[in-house]
């Protein structure tokens, strides 16, 4: 067994991936001299024709991208900063998402895009530090968090070897998660497959990326009073509904904890599909950042605005209580 942090584990499929097609190339900003830490030393072993450096233009690179892709290449678009898609949202959503289904699949465009580093990261304040995953899983993109090194590595080779656009969220909380991994174990995780990383009989909580870390830590805390069940969904669009279904249905009991704002969110979106689906014993909870939330610069309040273990041991305690 080798300990691996899931920063590594990025960068082990990106060099997989590299080694095994020939096809697949790296472009971003910084990233011959791996400013992220993802794609080091990928420079040195793979050259400058399969590791581009660009310029600071987000529109071009991506634009670029969706032609690579068009001509038959693979093309790996780094963005160290999360709010970055929201310039390239029209290069992504609307013509890298669009071009496979309004030409009735007669191209591909098999382009990833990986943004190590998603979420908050202490001191990067309000224009670094979104979460933006529902906008892309709202448009029908194919949208992954991972949690743990070894699915970061599984579900970024699914999504180099994917035929379709896919956006893979690394949250900036989970990349010094370290685990100890086979190596030779480590395989492609399939997307739209969720985990379930703790089984429980009282109350599922859905935890979206390194969130998941908190429900387990939570769910160790209270097991000797409440039974939790951690589900990872890992892809949000296509999200595994009939793995969470199953699993409310034995709990009668929801809590989804998701560092993203409240309005229009994922978790929003998961407990309208559960209640839709499950009859459930009590009403289902949230813990999200607030309506509207922008990161400040204060650590403390930087900490304040984000969803804590505090808050999601309050939600399972009022699911209890009231079923």
């Amino acid at each position: 067994m080798t300990r691996l942090s899931y920063r590594r584990a990025l960068t082990r499929a990106l060099a997989d991936e590299l080694a095994r097609d020939d096809s697949v190339f790296l472009l971003g900003e910084d990233i011959r001299v791996a400013a992220s830490h993802v794609t080091a030393g990928l420079f040195a072993r793979f050259g400058p024709q399969r590791v581009l450096d660009t310029p600071l233009s987000e529109q071009a690179f991506t634009g670029f991208a969706t032609g690579a892709a068009l001509a038959g290449m693979r093309p790996v678009v780094e963005f160290q900063i999360p709010s970055l898609l929201f310039l390239v949202f029209e290069q992504i959503v609307n013509h890298a998402h669009k071009f496979p289904l309004m030409t009735g699949g007669q191209c591909a465009v098999p382009v990833t895009y990986l943004v190590p580093g998603s979420g908050s990261r202490t001191g990067w304040a309000g224009q670094h530090s979104d979460h933006p995953y529902g906008l892309f899983a709202h448009a029908g993109v194919t949208t992954v968090v991972p949690a743990t090194p070894a699915d970061a590595y599984g579900l970024l080779v699914s999504a180099v070897r994917c035929a379709d656009p896919v956006v893979v969220f690394a949250p900036a909380g989970a990349l010094d998660v370290r685990a100890d991994v086979d190596l030779a174990a480590l395989a492609p995780v399939p997307l739209g497959r969720a985990r379930v990383h703790r089984r429980g009989d009282d109350v599922t909580v859905v935890a979206v990326g390194h969130l998941v870390h908190d429900a387990l830590a939570v769910a160790e805390e209270v097991a000797g009073e409440v039974s939790v069940e951690v589900f990872d969904p890992r892809t949000l669009h296509p999200f595994d509904w009939d793995a969470l279904a199953e699993s409310v249905a034995r709990t009668g009991r929801l809590v989804v904890v998701d560092d993203s704002n409240r309005s229009c969110g994922i978790a929003g979106e998961i407990i309208a599909t559960v209640v839709e689906r499950v009859r459930l014993v009590a009403p289902p909870r949230r813990v999200t950042r607030p309506d509207g939330a922008v990161l400040p610069f204060a650590p403390a309040l930087d900490r304040a605005v984000q969803p804590s273990r505090e808050q999601l041991l309050a939600a399972i305690a009022n699911v209890m209580r009231d079923g």
